[in-house]
């Protein structure tokens, strides 16, 4: 494969998979893409110019990385093509009628900063038994794919075009929808407790300036290099639902401190 700067690493790791290791070999930066969410996240979105500044290195490192792999550097910068290649669907989906397919397009809601999770939860609610929701976004949703599927759903993706996802849940029979809800954990004696108990082990970041679905990248990112002695402080815009899920599954507690709207504080800590 002729590879350059304009090069998406889902294009590497799709034309072979040994090239993650690879890529690992490069940077210390790039060992988080072997966190599956991260790496469903990044990858499409990331070109090796991108990634080069990322990791502090230099786009032709990846072509001494890759090389042995049959990678090949195109000089004339033109590289090949990107081609989408569609994957088949399903038998579940393909033999579905159009009318058994819910579509909800969240590019709108994405592009103005708004929080596609109720209007997705309340499509999901609604489907029943051999019927499928159709969420049209310009990014692959794996934090809520991860979700759903534990619930019973079965998921597929179709990259329809660089900027266009096509995520398809599909309920079976017996397969159910438990709604998302924040638990109360904004008790204020006990935010100031772990405030006190990390103060001079606590590491902060900001994500409210970030799109979708850069604070979650951001945040597990961070996590992946936190002591397991430290806390993580979050500034946010709102309360990261589908994180709060992750968190839970990785064995990480949380504090939160809803102040207002567009104001929103964690403290994120390893179980114990």
């Amino acid at each position: 494969m002729l590879i350059n700067e304009k090069t998406k690493i889902s294009q590497l790791l799709k034309a072979n998979p040994d090239a993650l290791e690879a890529i690992i070999t490069i940077s210390p930066d790039f060992k988080k893409l072997r966190n599956p969410i991260l790496r469903r996240l990044m990858a499409a979105r990331t070109t090796i110019k991108m990634a080069s500044k990322i990791g502090g290195c230099e786009p032709k490192d990846f072509l001494k990385a890759l090389a042995p792999l049959g990678f090949e550097w195109d000089d004339s910068n033109s590289g090949e093509e990107e081609k989408i290649e569609r994957k088949p669907f399903p038998k579940y989906l393909s033999e579905l009628s159009k009318d058994k397919i819910v579509i909800l397009d969240v590019r709108d809601m994405i592009k103005n900063a708004q929080d596609p999770l109720r209007p997705i939860q309340s499509k999901v609610k609604e489907l029943e038994p051999g019927q499928a929701l159709n969420v049209i976004n310009t990014f692959e949703p794996a934090p809520l794919i991860s979700l759903l599927e534990r619930q019973g759903f079965k998921a597929f993706v179709d990259q329809v075009e660089d900027e266009r996802f096509d995520t398809y849940f599909y309920r079976e029979d017996g397969g159910s929808f438990e709604e998302i809800k924040t638990e109360d954990t904004s008790n204020a004696d006990d935010w100031e407790l772990m405030l006190k108990k990390f103060e001079r082990k606590m590491r902060e970041i900001d994500v409210r300036h970030l799109e979708m679905p850069m604070p979650m990248m951001t945040i597990l990112e961070n996590l992946e290099t936190l002591p397991d002695d430290e806390a993580l402080y979050v500034n946010h815009k709102k309360v990261p639902v589908f994180l709060l899920t992750e968190l839970k599954d990785r064995e990480y507690e949380y504090r939160i401190k809803d102040v207002q709207e567009g104001e929103v504080y964690l403290i994120i800590f390893k179980k114990k």
